[in-house]
């Protein structure tokens, strides 16, 4: 088996040990046997349909957020996003990629960059830095991670939360929501970064992409998390 990842402006949102999460995603594969690719996809790539068999969007600062956003539309990227993800592709996306994934983001200046719409959130900047480590309950078990953001996101009516804070401030703030789930895609604030902390979701992602990319079940060998489980339950114990 191979897999290919797809890592969606690699070269620009990369922020708080994001790339963790595709080391994370390679090193649980290859363990297992399974060959892994993975593809920086920037401003000059085109994205096409069964290209890549999972996708990461980390975060990134203001000015890349901008850059990234033209490019998301101008170059229908977001459009081939949005269908991949549609026919069941899985994707993680983290922080300034989960904003632009979803209907927009507004910053506290100039106008709104208008998002992919995969995700229905929507995001306001706020004047509140809402930074630390956060738990947060979840259909995978506790998550454990790091949140540094200022932005404050929204569910729409019907969207599903990725989990519930049990620590930390989540999607903004106040409702203890965070992330958002949709089909196989994730997003989340969780930096940290998040898959080597947390590997059953980097497996359920690495199942999704097996599943759909040879059209039947998979399942995963077994691997030794002595060590990563160990490292969650003592960051669930201090900061849960």
């Amino acid at each position: 088996m191979k897999l290919i990842i797809g890592y969606l402006y690699g070269d620009l949102m990369n922020i708080y040990g994001d790339t963790g999460n595709i080391t994370a995603l390679k090193k649980r594969a290859e363990w297992r046997g399974i060959d892994v690719e993975v593809k920086i996809k920037n401003q000059k790539s085109k994205i096409k349909k069964g290209e890549c068999d999972l996708y990461f969007f980390g975060g990134g600062q203001d000015q890349a957020q901008e850059l990234v956003a033209r490019d998301l539309v101008v170059s229908s990227k977001g459009k081939s996003i949005k269908s991949e993800i549609e026919r069941g592709v899985p994707l993680l996306s983290v922080c300034g990629g989960y904003q632009l994934l979803g209907d927009y983001y507004k910053p506290h200046k100039g106008p709104k960059l208008i998002g992919v719409g995969l995700f229905p959130v929507y995001t306001e900047a706020s004047y509140d830095r809402m930074i630390g480590n956060i738990v947060v309950e979840s259909m995978f078990g506790n998550l454990v991670g790091f949140e540094n953001h200022s932005g404050k996101t929204y569910l729409k009516k019907g969207a599903i939360p990725l989990g519930m804070v049990t620590s930390g401030f989540g999607n903004n703030g106040k409702d203890r929501s965070e992330g958002c789930i949709y089909k196989n895609a994730i997003g989340c604030y969780m930096h940290g970064s998040l898959l080597p902390k947390n590997p059953k979701l980097a497996d359920w992602l690495l199942k999704k992409a097996l599943e759909v990319k040879y059209s039947k079940d998979v399942d995963l060998e077994p691997l030794d998390d002595s060590l990563e489980l160990q490292t969650h339950n003592i960051a669930v114990k201090k900061f849960g």
